[in-house]
């Protein structure tokens, strides 16, 4: 199979195809990914929730994110990579941004970046597409702007504010962005903002008229733990249990004595085999 691309992604809206992107942050899960058929791959900055632990993205650093870029790279054989760009590292100018991008693509794999904001961010769209570097866009609910925002909220709810969030949305799409995220606004105005782009949205809690859907991969697979989850997850497994419920079968056995048992020990008598590792 060939490796997704950003012509491909525009090819599906021109279709009428809708698609799904997913994120992830590690080469097994990418791997995993990529052979159920997910077409693109983020690498977002939401690994600072759900995998570091932080309470936002804010702390995320570039180093974070180029070392989780090249573990989904590794991983991943053909969907399109979509490494976000964090705080601090492409507002400053856009010299700065493009520092940062050329380095999740030359040391972290991936073929496109992804970077928050609207209007005001369509100057330093333009300057990576200038110098070759896909950019996905990314407004309404920005979670590196979630302190301005006072907290995780919904935006584009006043007539301003949707006015606001269409009219960055063209001019990101102006500045050459290839399809651009559409995060917490109202679903009607999602439609709007889809009906008039040429580029595709992806949806994250923006209805579903947008030509593609994202998640966070943790929440998919019901790995998220602790808080109310926003109404826009659907958790379509339960993995968190069934992890809970090995490790628990696992610390029985071990405290019992049943594990390791011989057919999970090495015996003098048995023939030499390699390691495959060694925890």
């Amino acid at each position: 199979m060939s490796v997704t691309t950003v012509l491909d992604v525009q090819r599906y809206k021109a279709e009428g195809r809708r698609f799904a992107m997913l994120t992830a942050y590690d080469a097994t899960t990418a791997a995993l990914l990529d052979e159920a058929g997910i077409p693109i791959l983020l690498v977002g900055d939401s690994l600072g929730m759900v995998v570091l632990g932080y309470s936002t993205t804010v702390p995320v650093t570039l180093d974070d994110m180029v070392h989780h870029a090249a573990a989904v790279a590794r991983g991943s054989r053909t969907a399109l990579l979509v490494g976000d760009l964090p705080f601090g590292a492409y507002q400053e100018s856009p010299e700065q941004a493009l520092a940062s991008a050329a380095r999740l693509l030359k040391e972290g794999g991936m073929h496109a970046v992804k970077l928050e904001g609207g209007a005001h961010m369509a100057g330093t769209v333009r300057r990576l597409v200038e110098s070759g570097i896909p950019v996905m866009a990314h407004i309404g609910l920005t979670p590196q702007s979630v302190h301005t925002m006072g907290g995780f909220k919904v935006q584009g709810r006043t007539p301003q504010a949707a006015g606001d969030l269409f009219d960055s949305a063209r001019l990101l799409e102006a500045a050459g962005a290839f399809a651009i995220v559409l995060e917490g606004i109202p679903d009607d105005l999602a439609a709007r903002i889809t009906r008039a782009l040429a580029i595709p949205t992806i949806g994250i809690g923006a209805g579903s008229d947008c030509d593609g859907q994202v998640l966070v991969v943790n929440d998919l697979l019901g790995l998220s733990t602790g808080g109310r989850q926003p109404r826009f997850v659907k958790r379509y497994a339960e993995l968190g249990e069934q992890v809970m419920a090995a490790a628990r079968a696992f610390a029985a056995e071990v405290e019992s004595g049943a594990f390791p048992d011989a057919q999970h020990s090495y015996g003098a008598s048995k023939p030499t085999e390699e390691l495959r590792y060694g925890g």
